[in-house]
């Protein structure tokens, strides 16, 4: 009986879906990352993240400062910025434990759920976005997809040593269900939009 009905209640393949419709009704169906854009914006920042618009790697540059006044440590994975703590002198996981911000480039996001996938050869790229106080991630705004199952495609874990999906700063909620950002990792996160 309880198979029955798990069964008869199962939600539709989304693949299964007539074209021009998706599983999720307030994703665009496009493969256009623009017309994404929206959706993407909007559930990242659901999740406690933010979203910004620099105009190239400049203003990319000028928007970290102005945002990070306070931090001594910046340190940087990604080429467009720069920090003050040299990411490629970094020889041990523990080098990166001052960092209050770090830089990283995603290779892609998914607008269902405001996720980026992180896929780096080097893990001490993986383990900047772990540690640092405040992440700031850059986002080609060409490199979104609809959902998973195009996420999925995209992936190729065959490729890599590691990757993970990551959506917001870290979250955990306490026993009376109070949520606190940050308490086992970065305390916020901001997506930059900007070109690679």
């Amino acid at each position: 009986m309880m198979m029955e009905t798990t069964t008869r209640n199962q939600p539709p393949d989304a693949r299964m879906q007539p074209a021009g419709q998706n599983a999720c009704s307030d994703i665009p169906v496009s493969s256009k990352p623009a017309a994404l854009l929206p959706v993407f914006e909007a559930r990242l920042k659901a999740a406690g993240g933010d979203i910004f618009f620099p105009a190239d790697a400049a203003a990319a540059q000028a928007l970290l400062v102005s945002q990070y006044p306070q931090a001594r440590v910046i340190c940087s994975a990604a080429p467009e910025i720069s920090g003050n703590k040299d990411f490629y002198c970094t020889g041990h996981p523990h080098d990166l434990a001052d960092v209050d911000v770090g830089i990283i480039r995603a290779c892609f996001g998914v607008a269902e759920n405001g996720m980026v996938w992180l896929n780096q050869e080097d893990p001490l790229v993986s383990t900047l976005g772990f540690l640092a106080q405040h992440l700031v991630i850059l986002l080609s705004p060409d490199q979104i997809v609809p959902d998973m199952y195009d996420a999925y495609l995209k992936v190729h874990l065959e490729d890599t040593a590691y990757g993970c999906f990551m959506m917001g700063p870290s979250a955990t909620t306490d026993i009376g269900a109070v949520l606190v950002h940050g308490a086992q990792g970065a305390g916020s996160l901001r997506v930059y939009l900007l070109a690679s």
